[in-house]
């Protein structure tokens, strides 16, 4: 017990070098004294003076040390008789206590004063931590980030050897130190299910449950235990807080997603009653009117034929429609690879699409040789179909359309470009979301706004992009792009993937992409 308190009396002293100096200060003070005789006041003011510096410099027990050589000091060599620890009378007494006494109440008082003073210093930095712990949680907009990074942050703002952040909502540790031994993550999960606030756990951790009003959502464990008690519970709360944040943003972003999945297949039910209803009252109509006018002559008879078959070829392409997205987000499409001349596929899309380009002017171009390259016909055809019909739907009668196709370094392009009346600036960046048609789709009044969601998604998993850009009354141009391959993918597979989006070449070996994953962005063309 003694050399415990003997070691701290020293530590408290700043080191043992802090004595030695005390001590010569001492006697240098008491040989000037004895040098310019001086009486016992003056001695017993300057030793006073000597012991109120030591007091507000070093500890209690230095500036004690120090007052019990000047008392010696001064006894010995100012007080009669001299040269002797005798005291003569009750004068020399009383100034000797008086000394004493002075000494005491100044070390005592100057201690307080440092005591305090140190303290404050202290609740200054803890509160310069705090500030900057708060600046670096306001500077994270990613909630669920700043959760990974908060022990870190905490470890390095307030120099401790490691920090533990676990989150009941989600049973998951967060740490600043590479491992987390299975008895510390099972009492912090102890400390959100029981009555302990603040525990010692194994490691030399100490820890606090994190309260989101009086629910634990938490516990925060550091080690060693330098944080008061009120720093702690402040870095509590403010971690509490960030929990607090991403646990609303979270369920805001579910509430979220469920009002726009219920968005969606509203859209969907209503796109498709609507646009399937349509075509079968037109076949209603004109079946029961051949059924039943007997008076029809031959040229009525084959006008209500033919809104039979045009109105029934509209509805097994909004079928058609409805099953690729339906193909879309099962997963179920695949891309398969195959050589093909691009002019040839052009000229097959022109074809297929002769119907709906009736009375435009078609212009098709290939740029440079026009070798084979590897792609999937028949998704790219549907690609070019898709676009071409758009052209043809929007455009009015005799305007002109023209295809191209160019090899631009790694990439195989083509252009469907139009002169017609364009598409409105505020429906440019969203013609690529489902079931959005524009302000022209509303007004023509057919399509169900899944054309070019279709191509892009079709685009995606070929590793490839599609890109729109128009000028209203001067026409539209839809650029797209699929990876290069003009020899056999095997050999060429370390090529194609550096040129395809993240994910493309796993899809066009076959693995499904889902449309839905991709954000939206428009579709007055769809």
């Amino acid at each position: 017990m003694h050399g415990g308190r003997i070691a701290s009396m020293v530590s408290d002293s700043r080191g043992i070098v802090h004595w030695v100096v005390g001590a010569l200060m001492t006697a240098l003070t008491t040989a000037l004294l004895v040098w310019l005789g001086a009486n016992s006041t003056a001695a017993g003011m300057v030793y006073l003076v000597l012991v109120v510096w030591s007091s507000t410099q070093a500890g209690i027990w230095l500036s004690l040390y120090i007052a019990v050589l000047c008392a010696l000091s001064f006894d010995y060599f100012f007080l009669l008789p001299y040269h002797s620890f005798r005291m003569a009378g009750a004068p020399e007494w009383v100034a000797m206590l008086s000394y004493i006494a002075c000494c005491l109440v100044v070390v005592r008082v100057a201690e307080r004063a440092r005591r305090q003073t140190l303290q404050a210093e202290h609740r200054r930095g803890d509160m310069e931590r705090l500030y900057g712990l708060s600046q670096e949680m306001m500077l994270h907009e990613d909630a669920e980030g700043l959760i990974h990074e908060l022990p870190l942050l905490i470890h390095r703002i307030f120099a401790l050897n490691g920090v533990v952040l676990y989150v009941s909502e989600e049973d998951r540790f967060y740490t600043s130190t590479s491992e987390l031994p299975m008895s510390i993550q099972a009492s912090l999960r102890a400390m959100t299910q029981g009555p302990n606030p603040t525990l010692n756990i194994p490691g030399n951790f100490t820890a606090m449950t994190l309260m989101l009003g009086m629910r634990p959502v938490g516990a925060l464990g550091w080690r060693p235990a330098v944080l008061s008690r009120e720093v702690a519970s402040a870095v509590t709360a403010q971690v509490a807080i960030v929990l607090a944040r991403a646990i609303a943003i979270e369920a805001s972003t579910r509430m979220e997603a469920a009002r726009e999945g219920e968005r969606l297949r509203t859209a969907l039910i209503d796109s498709l009653t609507h646009e399937l209803r349509t075509p079968l009252t037109s076949i209603r109509v004109a079946a029961t009117t051949l059924l039943e006018a007997d008076g029809l002559d031959e040229a009525g008879r084959l006008d209500l034929a033919s809104i039979v078959d045009e109105e029934a070829a509209r509805l097994d392409s909004l079928i058609g429609e409805a099953v690729e997205m339906a193909e879309i987000d099962a997963k179920v499409v695949q891309v398969h690879l195959a050589p093909e001349h691009p002019r040839s596929l052009i000229d097959q899309a022109v074809e297929e699409s002769r119907k709906a380009l009736a009375s435009r002017r078609i212009t098709v171009s290939v740029e440079g040789s026009d070798e084979p390259a590897w792609f999937d016909p028949h998704l790219l055809g549907r690609v070019l179909r898709h676009l071409l019909e758009n052209a043809g739907k929007y455009t009015p009668q005799g305007s002109r359309i023209t295809l191209s196709s160019r090899r631009n370094g790694d990439r195989l392009e083509f252009c469907v470009e139009d002169n017609g009346p364009g598409i409105d600036a505020l429906d440019l960046p969203l013609i690529f979301d489902k079931f959005y048609r524009g302000k022209r789709g509303a007004i023509v009044g057919k399509g169900s706004g899944m054309g070019l969601a279709i191509t892009r998604a079709i685009l995606t998993a070929h590793g490839g992009e599609i890109e729109v850009s128009s000028v209203p009354g001067k026409g539209t141009s839809f650029r797209f792009w699929v990876p290069l391959v003009e020899k056999e993918p095997a050999s060429e597979r370390s090529r194609v993937q550096s040129q395809a989006t993240p994910g493309s070449l796993e899809k066009i070996e076959g693995v499904a992409w889902n449309i839905s994953d991709s954000p939206p962005e428009d579709a007055s063309r769809a």
